[in-house]
């Protein structure tokens, strides 16, 4: 019986079935940071359980610590990464703190550590873990109750979702990233149109893309509703592994991780890759976003009475007109980091902008890289040269910083980002705070103009 890639990596790990019709399965790998992970640990303790598998883990620090690197942490900070190290000095769980060369970001740090292969199955207490799916293994977001119980048994109850195709077919034009390619699709499928479904990418145009532009896209498919996102592995995926002794023992075992020829999908997208120009956000969703040559939607574009108050509520939050011309937007700041877009690829699509220009007058840039080992090659390669010259501050310490209100990165309540992180919500870069969501090239040339700005015009 023909089977999606999907099917098939459920398949594999199944456990058993549970009378309630969901199934058991075993988690390969569980990665842990220290936001998310301490009342899992605190459950164990009450319990009395032990982890089960402790190599089958990872912790990291990304969320609450600075990345200014000599900025002392508050109170509350400190004692999240202490109690991360403790849990798991005292379960034997390897732990990447700050000050440890393989620090960063958990899915900037997961690929980079050769942790990764296709056919595998990964948890993780963070929504983005559908990055994973870039090397076609299965990666997914868990509760803190889930957490405690993969580390306790290495399983999770488990409910097969529906499948869904996004196939984006054709050439890109100059200056479409991979940022701008998921971004499309959100806008087409909507915030929460894959409710449900496992998503599959195919197609020309995600075939042409590095492993890094795979990842931003299974990266932001949460943000269509998606529990899972995946691309088949292929020759580059392959390449990808070299190098890396720990993803040996998973990849191509035998089994094919691509959806079999005829395999049906329960839905079924296709996008030309030639409609896709470079694309910003305007509202507080992913998926209300624009052409950076279009204008701010008006109520008369809209049919239905809730759609007309959802555009004036973001229009109010985002202090923007009807019809204003997304290159009028001024901004205060431009953030490039997260683990949607701070890999070596997206800081070198970025410093090739700001080669030879200045940040404009009265705009604040901050660039955080994912790792610490992102950071040291950026470095080798002369990228942070480029950065610094240019206007941007460079941060020595990897995380989260700005994607999120969660460290000491904040923006004020008013300020205007033009940002690369994942998401544009009501208050997720601070209280007040106005997000821009777009490609690091296009944080890069906003920076430049100290305005909304096509990426093409500085090619």
């Amino acid at each position: 019986m023909s089977r999606t890639l999907y099917d098939k990596l459920v398949d594999a790990h199944k456990v058993c079935d549970l009378p309630d019709g969901d199934m058991l399965i075993y988690v390969d790998f569980h990665i842990m940071n220290e936001y998310t992970s301490p009342q899992a640990f605190s459950g164990l303790d009450t319990k009395g359980f032990n982890v089960w598998r402790p190599e089958a883990h990872l912790a990291v620090v990304d969320h609450v610590n600075a990345t200014r690197g000599s900025a002392p942490h508050d109170a509350a900070s400190k004692l999240l990464i202490d109690n991360l190290q403790a849990n798991c000095t005292k379960h034997g769980i390897a732990f990447y703190g700050l000050g440890d060369p393989r620090q960063g970001i958990e899915h900037v740090v997961v690929p980079e550590q050769g942790l990764v292969a296709p056919g595998m199955l990964i948890a993780c207490g963070d929504s983005h873990t559908t990055t994973y799916g870039a090397y076609g293994a299965l990666g997914f977001g868990i509760g803190t109750s889930e957490v405690e119980h993969v580390l306790a048994t290495q399983t999770l109850r488990y409910k097969r979702m529906q499948t869904m195709r996004v196939t984006i077919d054709g050439d890109t034009a100059l200056g479409v990233t991979a940022k701008d390619i998921i971004m499309k699709v959100v806008q087409t499928v909507g915030a929460g149109g894959a409710n449900g479904f496992a998503v599959e990418f195919a197609g020309a145009a995600i075939r042409g893309l590095d492993m890094a532009g795979r990842m931003t896209v299974c990266n932001m498919a949460v943000e269509l509703g998606a529990r899972a996102a995946l691309i088949a592995a292929d020759e580059k995926t392959k390449t990808a592994l070299q190098g890396h002794s720990h993803s040996g023992q998973f990849a191509f075992n035998g089994e094919s991780w691509i959806s079999d020829q005829d395999a049906i999908f329960n839905q079924e997208v296709s996008i030309s890759g030639a409609d896709i120009e470079p694309l910003i956000t305007w509202g507080t969703s992913p998926d209300q976003s624009i052409p950076i040559t279009a204008n701010v939607p008006c109520a008369v574009d809209y049919i239905s009475s809730e759609a007309k108050a959802a555009l004036a509520r973001s229009l109010r939050y985002m202090g923007l007109s009807e019809g204003q011309s997304a290159r009028s937007i001024q901004i205060d700041t431009a953030f490039i980091g997260s683990c949607t877009n701070s890999r070596i690829e997206d800081l070198r699509e970025a410093a090739n902008i700001l080669d030879g220009r200045q940040v404009a007058a009265g705009v604040e840039a901050i660039v955080v890289p994912g790792s610490a080992m992102t950071r040291i090659k950026a470095e080798a390669e002369g990228l942070r040269a480029i950065f610094e010259a240019a206007g941007f501050e460079w941060r020595p310490e990897a995380g989260c910083s700005m994607c999120l209100a969660m460290n000491d990165d904040i923006a004020m309540d008013g300020e205007r980002v033009a940002s690369s992180t994942n998401r544009n919500f009501e208050g997720r870069q601070g209280r007040g705070a106005r997000t821009h969501l777009m490609s690091p090239a296009m944080v890069a040339a906003a920076a430049i103009a100290g305005h909304l700005a096509d990426v093409r015009d500085f090619k």
